[in-house]
């Protein structure tokens, strides 16, 4: 995921930087809208650290939502799978009681 897909993603990302740099309020995560150099900005003004230092904390926070993006996915994929399982077994279990009244 690249920088302008994350921004474009602000408002669902959002939360997730709430929790992350808990000293970020939502109001300034929300004037920020995901601009990358902002947020470095912020971040250097909020907990007082160098730049470099401060795109380190970015690049690792994206690194993380791309995992708990992955993770949401696997978590999807899983949910349909057991979904289809419960389905199959319970035609599977229909079709053995209608089959067992006609006997």
């Amino acid at each position: 995921m690249n920088w302008d897909r994350l921004e474009g993603q602000w408002k669902q990302r959002r939360g997730k930087a709430v929790y992350h740099w808990g000293r970020m309020m939502n109001d300034e995560l929300s004037a920020i809208l995901g601009r990358y150099e902002e947020l470095v900005g912020k971040l250097q003004e909020k907990y007082g650290i160098a730049k470099d230092e401060a795109n380190h904390n970015v690049d690792e926070y994206k690194i993380i939502v791309n995992k708990l993006k992955d993770a949401n996915g696997e978590l999807i994929r899983l949910h349909r799978t057991l979904n289809k399982k419960n389905k199959s077994a319970k035609r599977k279990t229909k079709l053995d009681a209608s089959s067992r009244k006609r006997k």
